[in-house]
Parts: C-alpha cells; structure tokens; sequence
C-alpha cells in the first residue's frame, strides 16, 4: 500500500510505517493541488493540521486515496462532507491527546490568572523590585471559583476533574444532554464563570462559537481559554474585547490563523503558547501509533479503530 506522510511524524511510528508500507514524506503542509495529487497517487495519506483538504481538494473524484489518516484529534482542516463524496475515510488520533490537552488547559488557566506571564517577562527584564502587599502583579485564585467548559467531551471532563483538585466548581456547556451536574446553556456560562474554557472540536458548527455576544456577556475580570480551534473563538471579537477591559485576560494555544497571531494579542493581559496541546514525546508517539494503526487496518481490510468520517 503507497502512503504519502506529509511530515516528518515521530520516529517510532514512521519506522512501522516504513516497515509496513511503501513510504513517501514530503515534510511539507499540502496546498489543495498537492492535496488533489496526493489523492491520485496514493493509497492512504497521513496528514495533519495545515494540511489544506477544502473542498477544491476532493474534485475528480473517483481516486486512489481511500483514507486521510489525520494526526491529532482535530480534523476541521478536512472537509468531511467532500471526503465522503468522494469516497475518502478520515480518521483521528483522539485519546492519546486527552490528558495533556487538558494539563494545558490548567496551565493556561493558572498562567493567565496569576498573570504569570507578565510577572515572568517583568522578571527577565530586570525591572522586579522585589515582593510587596500591594504587588501590580497580583492575580485572581482559582480556589472557590468557577470554571465554565465549553464542549465537555474527553478533554473537557479531564480539565472538569483537575479543575475540582484546586478546589474549583464546574459547570459546562454541550450541545447535547451529558447527564452530568452543572449543564447549562452557553448565555449562563458566559455569564456565570470566572474563567471560560474551549474544548470543542473544530468544526463547521463551532467556528466563531464564542464571538462577540458571548465575550460581552462575560464577567470584566473573567478570563478566556482556549484550547480547542483556533476558529472556535472570533479572534476580532476577542481582541476589541481586550482593549476594551470588558474581559480580565486571555490564555491561547491555538490561533484563527496560526502560526499568524496577530500582534493586538500580544498584551500583558494575555498568555499565547506555540500550539503545544500534545507536545511530548510520548504522546507525539502515541499519536503517531494510532494513526499507524488506522493505515494497517484499511491495508488489512479491517474496520479503522478510530474512523469519523
């Protein structure tokens, strides 16, 4: 079976690949007519975010192609519907990715209520003088506070369970009945947390999810994470919400248009990571296995373990 594995993925798994089909890295994100080739050429694609699968991807269909197997949990950068179409599976890397998104998103939580970015960055540049009661680098505490999550899947209920061990309480948002405490419609969330987190995925129906209703129905000191897509979050919204302090703070690891960050986001009210969601080595790994495992199984004419679409 021919794949084309458009990066470099970690080297455990591009070994088992290697071993089991006839390999090609391109090391390269596909424009949509590098897309369209690989379709033609190949059995199987191993893909990944800023990999373009729009629509335009997909025409002349019938192809060669068979699977997108993507690595990560989130595929919106694949048209799903013009995949089916064209009679192209999709799969995804999802619980490899769970437990060290959500560490992020603590992380970011922390970070952007202590404002420990900017207490860092006064550090560095040599212009702390030293500790005070009345420090301007004083933050919100998390202990007692609510945290509102915003699509409470895998991610979100890992984030719910280290949320409530620093003594927070949860409520959540889902666009289906979870049957768990705390559901409420998206308005109340807003409006009720002091810290708002994203864990939905990125997909048609959750782009600009939290636009500019939803920021001004916030608290002036609540504060906005957002680990899911970058496109989840109207970035135009947020930033004019951020100068206009109607918003305590902002913590970021995924962009509208990244690596593009646009530079009104470069605030002290704001912490932005390099998209490092699953940013270890062993998960990297992991990821990379179920991928892996996914291609073996269309080449052995199996049921692919983590198909969606």
């Amino acid at each position: 079976m021919r794949v084309l594995a458009t990066r470099e993925f970690p080297p455990g798994c591009m070994r088992d690949a290697a071993a089991a089909f006839d390999l090609t890295v391109r090391d390269e994100a596909l424009t949509p007519a590098a897309a369209r080739e690989a379709l033609e050429g190949f059995d199987a694609v191993w893909t990944t975010i800023g990999d373009d699968w729009s629509a335009r991807a997909f025409d002349g269909a019938p192809h060669r192609c068979r699977l997108l197997a993507n690595f990560g949990v989130g595929w919106n950068h694949i048209d799903g519907e013009a995949a089916r179409a064209a009679g192209v599976m999709v799969t995804n890397t999802p619980d490899a990715t769970t437990e060290p998104t959500a560490d992020v998103a603590l992380l970011l939580m922390l970070m952007t209520a202590r404002k420990a970015g900017a207490g860092e960055r006064l550090v560095r540049a040599g212009e702390w003088t030293g500790w005070g009661p009345g420090a301007a680098s004083m933050g919100m505490h998390l202990g007692g506070r609510t945290l509102g999550i915003v699509g409470l899947g895998r991610i979100g209920k890992a984030l719910a369970r280290r949320a409530r061990a620093i003594g927070m309480d949860v409520i959540h948002f889902n666009r289906s009945r979870t049957g768990e405490a705390g559901q409420v419609e998206l308005s109340e969330l807003m409006a009720r947390a002091d810290v708002v987190a994203c864990c939905v995925p990125g997909a048609p129906s959750t782009h600009h999810l939290i636009g500019a209703a939803e920021l001004a129905a916030m608290r002036p000191d609540a504060i906005l994470v957002n680990v899911s897509r970058g496109d989840v979050v109207d970035e135009g919204a947020l930033i004019a919400a951020l100068e206009a302090g109607r918003i305590g703070g902002a913590g970021l690891d995924v962009y509208e248009n990244e690596p593009e960050i646009p530079a009104a986001l470069m605030r002290e009210d704001t912490v932005l990571l390099p998209h490092i969601g699953t940013a270890a080595p062993e998960v990297r790994e992991a990821m990379g296995g179920m991928a892996v495992a996914n291609l073996l199984a269309l080449a052995k004419g199996r049921e692919l373990p983590d198909r969606v679409a």
